[in-house]
């Protein structure tokens, strides 16, 4: 834990114990790469409530965050994953660097072209969200989905987190003026894609999303807010639209503990594809449900074990009226990694069932309908 960490959370516990809960939170946020408050342009934590029970709950809450310190924001338990050295790609493949700039911001993305093109039309895009912590290289190094594009003919672009925007990199899924749709990185990452599916003549209704963690989170946001863009989502480990608002309901997400859905969040009109372990001990494996919206709805259960050794179980959703089709795969006793993953990246779990194999068949078995616009 670094020097300046240890002088934040002296801080935040000299600002608990004199009941300032707002300015122990800010701390806290500011420490962990989760701003909040005046700085940031995001709103500042309400004033304490006068209510001896409500002030407990939320004094609880400091408490508890200051406990976990750096191990509650995935990526920053683990130690700092090396630069990869650049991976061969096949003869005739590219992956390249570039840097999208829109109204509502920049950032760098790495471009994966296969091979497989040779002249054809891509059968699809997808936009791969790394999670905290990480780089495109490691993540498409992790997921192995540039191998998959060359067998799908499929375009892959890995946008980039800046550490300006977060310090851990993350994707500011909790923050509201990244949840809606023309404004922040819900907007930066769909004027991405459609740049992209224009510039390389991606079919209409063939553009997908998927990510780990909060690069997941930010996945269900794009479905959510951009569905007439981003056809299906595939959400890994993460959580779901609306789930927090702040850095306090953030930490309390990921512990399974998220607030009923604001009255302006409804689920993902994006056909989307889920995967979370079951031993999860980052993001809980309740967040699951929520992203895939599944509660109530009539559902197919299946199970089965992963050529790796891995038991899961996968509920099925089929669309009813306008409602989307939902996969939920529920790995057991995998943590929060990437599913089916190589060891080449960070994050991965090589026992459990291909979750980027199965995002592409997800993805690719649907009607060609909508547009990218």
């Amino acid at each position: 834990m670094s020097q300046e960490f240890t002088a934040a959370m002296r801080r935040a516990t000299q600002a608990t114990r004199a009941m300032d809960v707002a300015g122990a939170t800010r701390i806290i946020g500011e420490a962990l790469g989760i701003g909040i408050g005046r700085d940031t342009g995001l709103p500042a934590m309400a004033p304490v409530e006068p209510a001896a029970r409500p002030l407990r709950r939320r004094l609880g809450e400091v408490v508890r965050l200051l406990k976990a310190g750096k191990r509650a924001i995935p990526g920053l338990d683990a130690r700092a994953h090396p630069p990869l050295p650049e991976r061969p790609v096949p003869e005739g493949a590219t992956f390249a660097a570039g840097r999208f700039a829109g109204p509502s911001g920049a950032r760098d993305y790495r471009l994966y072209l296969p091979a497989s093109l040779d002249g054809a039309a891509p059968q699809g895009l997808v936009l791969m969200l790394h999670g905290c912590t990480q780089t495109p290289e490691d993540f498409a190094a992790g997921t192995g989905m540039n191998e998959l594009a060359e067998t799908h003919r499929l375009i892959v672009v890995y946008p980039s987190q800046t550490r300006a925007e977060n310090p851990a990199a993350c994707w500011n899924w909790f923050r509201p003026g990244d949840q809606g749709r023309e404004a922040g990185e819900p907007a930066i990452l769909a004027g991405l894609a459609r740049a992209m599916a224009e510039e390389h003549g991606v079919p209409p209704g063939r553009v997908f999303a998927a990510g780990l963690s909060a690069g997941g989170a930010m996945a269900a946001v794009l479905g959510a807010t951009w569905p007439d863009l981003f056809a299906a989502v595939g959400v890994h480990s993460g959580l779901a639209h609306g789930s927090a608002s702040d850095v306090v309901s953030a930490f309390a997400a990921m512990r399974g503990e998220a607030a009923p859905p604001r009255e302006d969040t409804s689920p993902a009109s994006a056909d989307v594809i889920v995967f979370h372990g079951s031993a999860d001990r980052t993001v809980h494996p309740s967040n699951a449900a929520r992203v895939a919206g599944t509660a109530g709805r009539p559902a197919h259960r299946s199970s089965g074990v992963a050529p790796g050794g891995r038991r899961y179980e996968r509920l099925v959703t089929e669309p009813s009226g306008t409602g989307p089709r939902v996969e939920c795969w529920m790995v057991e006793g995998a943590g929060h990694a990437w599913s089916g993953g190589r060891p080449e990246g960070s994050y991965t779990d090589a026992t459990g069932p291909d979750a980027s194999a199965e995002m592409v068949r997800f993805f690719l078995d649907r009607p060609k309908r909508g547009a990218a616009r």
